[in-house]
């Protein structure tokens, strides 16, 4: 298995240590560090589970991504996504659901749901279960199904 992170300054193979990451959802320093760029997308993978690592990306090799879209007053948005091996799943964490027509504008021009963002120290929690789990749906939130998702919910840009 090969693990991927992109995340502030962390742009590399491996994953960042706990430690380091923590600050991001626990501090403001380091909450402000994130928005001091032109970014508000930061990611963790892990590819090749269960045995796929010697297979090509979609060609059979299962990889698993968790998506950490962050804004400065709504919290965290996480997206929990499973890929390859005939299969995908997406999750996405359950923050107040009335608010799935309510959306915010990404640095990158993306319109995504209000509903679905959840405070820095419950995506802290989440965060921290998928890095400890080697990339296992963390159990410490809730998460909305992707198939679970009514239609329009993510609008075109």
């Amino acid at each position: 298995m090969r693990k991927r992170a992109n995340f502030d300054t962390y742009w590399d193979d491996g994953w960042p240590e706990l430690k380091w990451l923590e600050r991001y959802f626990l501090t403001l320093a380091g909450r402000r560090q994130l928005f001091a760029g032109d970014n508000d997308n930061w990611g963790l993978t892990l590819e090749g589970v269960e045995g796929t690592e010697h297979l090509p990306p979609y060609r059979g090799r299962i990889d698993i991504d968790l998506t950490i879209l962050v804004h400065p007053d709504l919290g965290v948005l996480l997206c929990y996504h499973r890929s390859g091996g005939g299969s995908s799943e997406s999750h996405y964490s359950k923050g107040d659901l009335r608010r799935l027509r309510e959306w915010i504008k990404t640095f990158h021009g993306d319109r995504m749901p209000v509903g679905f963002f959840v405070p820095f120290e419950t995506a802290w929690k989440a965060v921290k279960e998928f890095v400890e789990r080697d990339a296992a749906l963390p159990t410490s939130i809730e998460w909305v199904a992707g198939k679970d998702i009514p239609p329009g919910t993510f609008p075109a840009p």
